[in-house]
């Protein structure tokens, strides 16, 4: 699984987390003068902290605007919500510097965002409670395509992971699964992302698109120990699914999801280190999401 290019990612990252004081001190010394138990970098030694310049750096993330995706509105509830941004000020001040700031509305479940645990299971992590030690790990990309484009309704199943690891060697524990649908492809063509029928309402009822299948997603959570499962398409449930069964199972564990990522097509199969950083929204079942990859260069 190219286990060399995923060592050095992933000890770019453990070094930067070193560096950075989150616990273990490697590289840290005490400039407290016996005033305080702070500690600071150790600038004399610089050597620890990757040069990462040396990776390429790929977005996973669809920019929000009006232009973003959110859930279609179910039959008798709320039209579904919108990305609305609102402009406070954007001149010059009578100080001589321009000034510019907005202000911005969203509901958390639209655009490239996080699913945590709670949208689907009481009792489970909010959004400010996931670790961010588990928001990063080594990439793993399951490409569908070749299935979602006879099958708009394709779920993941476990033959097709079988044949992943078949070709690529094992899951590893830890890993960020990202399922390659192609839908991001249709991100921004609202009718043809979600898969709506002509001539049938517009809503969450008549809703086409691939996704996990539950014995896939038990497969990965359970047996292979994933940190997140992530998809190119609005939801690890499949479209036509009225019981979001995979959500129930996934979040169960007290594992997120990532939806709407964008660009899975610039990632190899194996290889690549995930970095998500959804916003920290107290008590939230969800939230915009900041993805990115870091692949050798």
């Amino acid at each position: 699984m190219e286990n060399s290019k995923v060592g050095l990612i992933i000890f770019g990252i453990v070094a930067i987390s070193l560096a950075l004081g989150l616990g273990l001190g490697l590289g840290l010394k005490d400039d407290s003068d016996g005033k305080n138990n702070a500690s600071s970098l150790d600038m004399s030694d610089m050597s620890i902290v990757p040069n990462l310049h040396a990776y390429k750096w790929v977005d996973l993330t669809h920019t929000f605007d009006e232009n973003s995706l959110y859930w279609p509105a179910a039959v008798g509830t709320t039209e579904e919500g919108s990305f609305d941004m609102e402009v406070i000020y954007a001149d010059d001040t009578d100080n001589g510097y321009y000034y510019a700031s907005n202000q911005f509305c969203t509901p958390e479940h639209g655009g490239t965002h996080i699913d945590s645990p709670i949208h689907f299971a009481r009792d489970r992590y909010t959004t400010e409670q996931l670790q961010l030690d588990r928001m990063n790990g080594p990439g793993i990309v399951i490409d569908i395509t070749q299935q979602t484009s006879k099958d708009s309704d394709y779920l993941l199943s476990l033959e097709d992971v079988n044949a992943f690891e078949e070709k690529y060697g094992t899951i590893p524990s830890g890993s960020i699964v990202m399922l390659r649908t192609g839908w991001g492809n249709y991100y921004g063509n609202r009718t043809k992302y979600f898969g709506f029928v002509d001539g049938l309402p517009k809503d969450a009822n008549n809703l086409h698109f691939p996704s996990y299948g539950t014995d896939a997603a038990r497969l990965l959570i359970e047996d292979r120990y994933v940190n997140v499962l992530g998809i190119d398409a609005p939801s690890i449930d499949h479209g036509p699914s009225q019981s979001f069964l995979v959500h129930q199972l996934v979040f169960d564990q007290n594992i997120p999801a990532l939806e709407n990522v964008a660009n899975l097509d610039q990632l190899p199969a194996v290889g690549s280190w995930i970095i998500a950083m959804p916003m920290k929204i107290g008590s939230g079942s969800g939230g915009p999401a900041r993805i990115a990859a870091l692949l050798p260069s």
